[in-house]
Parts: structure tokens; C-alpha cells; sequence
């Protein structure tokens, strides 16, 4: 196997020292003893000749540096290399060649400023070697124009398959954005729908407590007692925030028991205003107050005057409540959108998480039980917060998708080691241990063809280890899958 077949090559003494010609040249029968070029004729092996030349590098020596500009095209006469990449802060070696004709460096020169050209990975000397090099430019051209066909088909491929990743990468983000974005209207809908009812309620209500008011002051009640209304009236109103939440049986019950007491007094429909008393938190004896501070005669106007009010009270309470629901769903929608901070900060991992969760509510439903064992004691990371956002989301929403409606959602957060660990676990059937080494690879995927693209899971990983030097890894048996995501404490060094 050839170093371009595990990928591309890398720096080291510096570019200028390969993109300049040592004066040392190869014959045309010793280029046709490279596999490489022994097809060709010997005009194309006379121009090789002319146009490259043969350097030398002592062992230990680094020949290419991953990340550098791809300015050259090298093949291995002599000697061992290695090739390498830089995983998180790990250089790990990919392949080790003593093998004659072994080449690397500029192999996609031929799509010349199409796309970027840099090293994909380092070439280390392990012994003293021997390499023939040429430089980027004239390779790409010399390709193209010796084989067009070949040329046209390799172009094609390249950059047909990194167009493809990109337009269904856009279409799987705008899926999830829809998803997203209907999913908030949802949530947004309901409370905004409550606070229109409640405040339409609160407008009749007002009226009519109006309207009893001006009975009680009409002169039918005398001023003491309506001064003990007042003072029944607040003791009421201070009990709405502490009354307690009842069961359906038990609000049931206490509704009757408020029904047949306003029914032994003389109330007609008394049964209308048992439910708001019941919502207050008010007990019977609240009312024996009431009926011993007010004639028998206008107990009638009294309760429905005090119901009405605290009527209101309940209304203005749900307004509230709506109101503060609308205000922590677009707390939760900037936060996961990051739209008014910097793209990358000192996060707290779990505001993410929580703001996911709540964008995500009504696909959770719920049959599913979302556990949160969080360590708020961890501290903050940098990182790009909008795109963790959307890794939580790819991971979250994979969780949902294989529990089909039921089951548990366990969100996790720890310190390990050096870096924050966020575990997103789900009880689903678990992944098979011959399809874990392929989950994360683009367009895999275990759903029916139109459920998913297979990139949601290779674009967490790029986001998780490519952009934050983190680790993103699954463990799996049937009833519990967990994904777990690695992330420094300190940025990584980049080189």
C-alpha cells in the first residue's frame, strides 16, 4: 500500500527546503524503476527528470509538518518513514513504509486553488532517507495535462462527494432548525393562548367586581362591616401564594364541601364560586369569619364580591406565570442560539444542555423520563457554545429516536481528569459492537432511508474533536447507550 492511500503528508525542516533544488537529479531509467511512473514513455520520464530532483534527510528529521502548505510531491527511494497526525494533543502514528516508490505530500495538487492545500498529515524520516521531490505546481499541471480523462474523473469524484457532504450537511441543519423552530412555537402557543384567556376572564371579572362593589356601597352594608371585608379580603388574598396543590380527588371534595356550605347559608349557585375559594387555599373557617362579620342579608353580596376578587388575583397569577414561561422560552432559545454572545467563550456546559432540553421538549413528550445528574460544581470550558448546542441536540435527539416514545433520558455531568465529561444516556436497544466503529462516519446510518442522513453523528464528532480537542466516544449494551463527550478544562494548544 502507497503513503497516498492512507492519506496525505505532512512538514518539517520547512517548506523552502523541498521547493528548491538540490542539483542532485535521477536518469529516466531510474525514475522507470518507481512503480509509479514505470508506464510512462520517455519523453514524460525526461521532463520528471529535468523538473525534480533527489534530496536526503537524517534520520529523526521531520520532512513534512501536518497543516503546512502542500508545496510539494515527494517519493521514498531509500530509507523508512513514518506518517502521523495530531489527534487531540496526541501525535499518532498512521503508517510506517519501507517500501520503494511509497509517495505523499501534494497528491491532490491537481485540483489546483479548488481546494486547500496543506499536509493532512506529517512525514517523519526514521532512518536516513532518500526521496524524490517535486514541487506542487509542476506536479498539478504535468497530471492534468498527461492524463486529462483520469484528471477529470478524480475532480469529479473530489469535489462532487465534498459538495454532497455540504448540501446535505445544510439540509440535515435546516431539518433539525425546522424541527426546532416549530417545536417553540409549540411551547410559545400555550402560554400565549393562556394569557390571552386569562386576561379576557380578568376583564369580565373586573366588571363585575365593580359591580358588586357599588352594591356594597350603596349603603346596604354598614361602614364597620365593610371595613371587615376589607380585612377578610386581604387575609384571603395572602393565602393565594401558599395554597397548597391538591390532588384532583382532594380539590373535589373541598369543592363540595364549599358548595353545601354557601348552599346551608343561603347562596344560590354557590357551586360557582367553590372553585375559586378551593384555589385560594381558603378553609371554612375563613368563611365562618366572613358570615360573622356580615349580616345574613347581604352574605350573598359579600362572598361573590370577595370571589371575584380573589378571582383576579388568580388571574393576574396565571398571567404572571404565562408571561414568565414565555420569557425563560426565549431565554432558552437565545441561549441555545448564542445570538447575543461571542462565538467562543467560557461556558457552563449545563445552561446548554438545559436550553436543548427545553427546545427539545415536545419531542421528549411525555413517556419519557429525563433524569439530570448534573456536578454544578465543574467549572467553565472554552468553546464554541452554539455548536456544542448542536452536538447536545444530535445526541439528544438520536436518544429519543431509538427509545420510539419511552423510555429514560439521563444527562450526566462530571469532572475526568483534565477535562468536563457529559454523558447523554438512553435505554434503547443499544448499538451493536460491529456497528460502533461506524457511527461516526459520514452517511452512516442505522435509520430507514428518508429518517436520517447519517451526518448528525459525524458532524458532533468534527465539532467535539476537530474544533475543541475533545473526545466523543460510545459505550453500548441493550437497555443502556451512553455517548459520552470529552472536553479540556484549558484550551488546546494549536499548532
Amino acid at each position: 500500500m502507497s503513503i497516498a492511500q492512507v492519506g496525505g503528508v505532512v512538514r518539517g525542516a520547512g517548506p523552502e527546503r523541498l521547493v528548491t533544488s538540490t542539483g542532485v537529479l535521477l536518469s529516466t531509467d531510474e525514475l522507470r524503476q518507481l512503480f509509479l511512473f514505470e508506464s510512462l514513455d520517455q519523453h514524460k520520464l525526461a521532463w520528471l527528470a529535468e523538473h525534480g530532483w533527489v534530496q536526503d534527510f537524517p534520520a529523526g528529521s521531520t520532512v513534512l509538518r501536518e497543516g503546512d502548505p502542500a508545496d510539494a510531491f515527494v517519493v521514498l527511494l531509500s530509507g523508512t518513514i513514518t506518517l502521523s497526525r495530531m489527534v487531540q494533543r496526541d501525535d499518532v502514528e498512521i503508517v510506517r513504509s519501507d517500501h520503494v516508490g511509497s509517495y505523499a505530500g501534494a497528491t491532490q495538487a491537481y485540483l489546483g486553488d479548488r481546494t486547500s492545500q496543506t499536509y493532512l498529515q506529517s512525514m517523519r524520516a526514521v532512518t536516513d532517507v532518500r526521496l524524490f521531490v517535486l514541487p506542487a505546481a509542476v506536479f498539478g499541471k504535468i497530471v492534468r495535462k498527461w492524463f486529462p480523462m483520469p484528471t477529470h474523473l478524480l475532480e469529479g469524484l473530489f469535489l462532487g462527494t465534498r459538495n454532497s457532504n455540504e448540501i446535505v450537511g445544510q439540509r440535515e441543519r435546516l431539518v433539525a432548525l425546522g424541527s426546532l423552530t416549530a417545536g417553540l412555537t409549540h411551547e410559545l402557543n400555550n402560554p400565549a393562548a393562556a394569557t390571552s384567556r386569562a386576561a379576557a376572564t380578568l376583564r369580565d371579572r373586573l366588571a363585575a367586581m365593580r359591580h358588586k362593589l357599588k352594591g356594597l356601597a350603596s349603603g346596604a352594608i354598614k361602614p364597620e362591616q365593610l371595613l371587615a371585608l376589607a380585612d377578610c379580603q386581604e387575609a384571603a388574598i395572602a393565602r393565594i401564594p401558599t395554597a397548597p396543590k391538591l390532588g384532583v380527588v382532594e380539590t373535589s371534595e373541598r369543592e363540595d364541601e364549599w358548595a353545601d356550605w354557601l348552599e346551608d347559608h343561603g347562596i344560590a349557585r354557590g357551586w360557582e364560586m367553590a372553585a375559586t375559594f378551593v384555589s385560594a387555599g381558603l378553609d371554612l373557617e375563613w368563611g365562618d369569619d366572613v358570615a360573622a362579620r356580615t349580616d345574613i342579608e347581604n352574605l350573598e353580596l359579600a362572598m361573590r364580591w370577595l370571589a371575584y376578587t380573589l378571582e383576579t388575583e388568580l388571574l393576574i397569577g396565571e398571567i404572571e406565570e404565562a408571561a414568565a414561561r414565555i420569557s425563560t422560552l426565549v431565554g432558552a432559545a437565545k441561549q441555545y442560539s448564542q445570538m447575543d454572545r461571542a462565538p467562543h467563550q467560557d461556558i457552563d456546559v449545563h445552561d446548554g444542555l438545559e436550553s436543548t432540553l427545553v427546545m427539545l421538549s415536545r419531542r421528549i413528550g411525555d413517556d419519557i423520563v429525563v433524569v439530570k445528574e448534573f456536578d454544578r460544581s465543574l467549572p467553565k470550558i472554552p468553546a464554541y457554545g452554539a455548536e456544542l448546542n448542536q452536538v447536545w441536540t444530535n445526541l439528544i435527539d438520536n436518544a429519543i429516536a431509538v427509545m420510539k416514545g419511552g423510555g429514560t433520558l439521563t444527562l450526566r455531568t462530571s469532572l475526568d481528569g483534565e477535562s468536563v465529561l457529559v454523558e447523554v444516556c438512553d435505554t434503547g436497544p443499544g448499538v451493536p459492537e460491529e456497528l460502533r466503529q461506524r457511527i461516526f462516519e459520514p452517511f452512516f446510518t442505522t435509520k430507514p432511508v428518508g429518517e436520517g442522513t447519517g451526518l448528525g453523528l459525524d458532524i458532533s464528532f468534527r465539532i467535539v474533536v476537530n474544533k475543541h480537542g475533545g473526545d466523543l466516544r460510545v459505550e453500548s449494551v441493550p437497555g443502556n447507550t451512553c455517548f459520552q463527550v470529552r472536553l479540556p478544562l484549558v484550551e488546546p494548544a494549536r499548532d
